[in-house]
C-alpha cells in the first residue's frame, strides 16, 4: 500500500553513519539542511527561529575535532542537523509561543531535552512554528505566519508541533522533537506522512518548556511535567523515532522486540460521538486487512474498552483545567481543588481499565484523527467544525482520537499506512499503535513490522 513521500533524504541515523565513514563532513551535513530550507521554506513556512550562523560554526568545530571512536553508541546523532518545536529553551534564542507581546524573551539556557540532543551529538539549526500557545491544530501565529503543508499548501500541516512534521515530511530536516497533550505530535504525523510517537507521560524531561510569562528571568529552568502534556520526536523511519525516545528518556525502557505474528491486537476503529472519515475509515481498514492476510492477529472488539465516553469527557476537563492552569473557562467557571482531585481520581481509574486490556493485548490500533489534513481556516479550529463524511462536527470532538492514549498516559506511535481522499484532495494518512505504559520502544518497534507488512 503506497503513501504519499515527499522526500528521499537520508534520515538521522544514516546522516550520522555516513558523517562516521567519512562519507560527508559535519559542515557539508549542515550546509546541505540550511540549503534545503533555504529552497522550500518560502512556501512552507516551517522554520520560525532559525540558528544558522551558531549551527555552521558548531559543525566546523566537530570537524576539527573529528568523530569520536565511541559516537555510534555514545553520541547515536554525530553531526545531524535537526530542529526542536519553538516552545523548547534554545539558549539565546526566542521563545514566544506565537504572541506578539513577548518576543523580548529569549531562553538564558538550553532545556533538558536539548541538552541531551547536544550530548548525542545533535546539531539544533532552529525552532520549528506553533500555533498560538500550542492550541490548535493549526499552526500559524502573527509572529511567524502560517505553515502550511507541504503536501498541499491550502492545507494544515497539522498542530502544535505542525511546523516540526513539515521540516520532517519535506526533507528540510531528518528529525524533530515536539510535544503533545492533545494529538500535536500525533495529528502532525498523520497529516504530513511521517512517523510519530507520543511518549509515555513522565519519559522525556520538558523542563525548559516554559510558557514565556512563566519563564525565569535569571536563567533557571523551573518547568515540571504538566499533566497530560508530552515530549516526544517525529521522523521519516521507526529507527530514528526509536534512537530518539533513547535519547531524551530519563529512565532506561524495556523492549521486548516480539514479532507482530506473536501479538495480540485490538483495533478500535468506532468512537462514541467521534465518527471517521471515510477518507481516514478506508485505509484505515485496509491496512487492518493487510495485517490479517499476513497472519496477525487483530480482534475488533472487546469488553476490556474503557467507557469512552466517559474517557472523552474526564480527558477535555483535565485538558482544559491544565492548559488554562486552573484559570476560569469561557462560561466563568473555575475548577476547584475539589474538581481536580476527581480527575485525578478518574484518570487512575480510566489507566487501571487500560492496563487490564493490555494484560489481554499487546497493542491497540487506532487512528490518530477523524480527519486528513484539514483547510486553513483564519481561526482556531477548536472553535470550529470538521467535516466528517459531508457533515460539520464540533471539532472538541475530534480530540478523542488523541485522548485515547493521552489520558491514560499510555505510548502511541504513528505511521504512515496510505492515502485518502478528503474534500477532493489526495492526502497522506496514518495509523497509532498504542501499548501499556513504558512499552515505547516496543510501540515503535510494532509499528515498524507494521509498516514493512503495508509498504514492504
Amino acid at each position: 500500500m503506497a503513501y504519499p513521500q515527499l522526500t528521499d533524504k537520508p534520515g538521522a541515523l544514516e546522516t550520522a553513519a555516513a558523517i562516521r565513514m567519512g562519507e560527508i563532513s559535519v559542515a557539508e551535513a549542515v550546509d546541505a539542511a540550511i540549503t534545503r530550507i533555504e529552497h522550500f521554506d518560502a512556501e512552507i513556512n516551517a522554520l520560525a527561529v532559525p540558528d544558522f550562523d551558531r549551527a555552521s560554526a558548531t559543525a566546523r568545530r566537530m570537524d576539527e575535532r573529528g568523530v569520536p571512536e565511541d559516537a555510534s553508541e555514545d553520541q547515536p546523532l554525530f553531526g545531524v542537523p535537526m530542529t526542536v518545536k519553538e516552545s523548547f529553551d534554545v539558549e539565546g534564542l526566542q521563545s514566544c509561543w506565537g504572541h506578539e507581546t513577548l518576543t523580548d524573551y529569549s531562553a538564558h539556557t538550553d532545556s533538558d531535552l536539548v541538552r541531551r540532543l547536544k550530548a548525542a551529538g545533535a546539531i539544533i539549526i532552529g525552532k520549528t512554528n506553533v500555533p498560538v500557545d500550542l492550541s490548535d491544530w493549526q499552526s500559524f501565529n502573527p509572529v511567524y505566519g502560517r505553515t502550511t503543508n507541504p503536501h498541499n499548501p491550502d492545507r494544515s500541516p497539522g498542530g502544535s508541533s505542525g511546523g516540526s512534521a513539515a521540516a520532517v515530511a519535506s526533507g528540510m530536516v531528518a528529525c524533530d522533537f515536539g510535544t503533545d497533550i492533545g494529538g500535536s505530535v500525533r495529528v502532525p504525523a498523520h497529516f504530513c506522512g511521517v512517523w510519530g510517537h507520543k511518549s509515555t507521560w513522565g519519559l522525556v524531561s520538558k523542563q525548559g518548556h516554559d510558557h514565556p510569562t512563566m519563564a525565569s528571568k535569571d536563567g533557571f529552568i523551573a518547568a515540571h511535567d504538566g499533566a497530560l502534556s508530552i515530549a516526544g520526536p517525529l521522523a521519516r523511519n521507526a529507527a530514528d523515532l526509536a534512537m530518539l525516545i533513547e535519547v531524551g528518556a530519563q529512565i532506561p525502557l524495556r523492549k521486548t522486540a516480539k514479532r507482530l505474528k506473536d501479538c495480540r491486537l485490538l483495533a478500535i476503529t468506532e468512537y462514541p460521538g467521534s465518527p471517521v472519515d471515510a477518507s481516514v475509515s478506508e485505509p484505515t481498514e485496509a491496512a487492518i486487512a493487510s495485517l490479517i492476510d499476513a497472519g496477525v492477529q487483530i480482534d475488533r472488539a472487546s469488553s476490556l474498552i474503557p467507557d469512552l465516553i466517559g474517557q472523552q469527557g474526564s480527558y477535555l476537563r483535565m485538558m482544559n483545567t491544565a492548559m488554562a492552569r486552573g484559570a476560569p473557562s469561557p462560561d466563568g467557571k473555575q475548577a476547584s481543588a475539589t474538581d481536580w482531585f476527581d480527575l485525578l481520581d478518574a484518570q487512575a481509574a480510566n489507566a487501571y481499565q487500560w492496563a487490564r486490556l493490555f494484560d489481554e493485548y499487546d497493542f491497540v490500533l487506532a487512528p490518530p484523527a477523524p480527519a486528513l489534513a484539514i483547510p486553513h481556516i483564519d481561526g482556531s479550529v477548536f472553535r470550529s467544525t470538521v467535516r466528517i463524511n459531508g457533515q460539520d462536527m464540533p471539532a472538541g470532538a475530534a480530540l478523542a482520537w488523541a485522548g485515547l492514549a493521552t489520558f491514560p498516559n499510555l505510548p502511541a506511535t504513528v505511521l504512515p499506512i496510505g492515502s485518502g481522499h478528503y474534500e477532493g484532495v489526495n492526502l497522506p494518512c496514518g495509523m497509532q499503535v498504542m501499548g501499556p505504559q513504558w512499552s515505547d520502544l516496543d510501540c515503535i518497534h510494532a509499528a515498524e513490522q507494521i509498516g514493512k507488512i503495508l509498504h514492504g
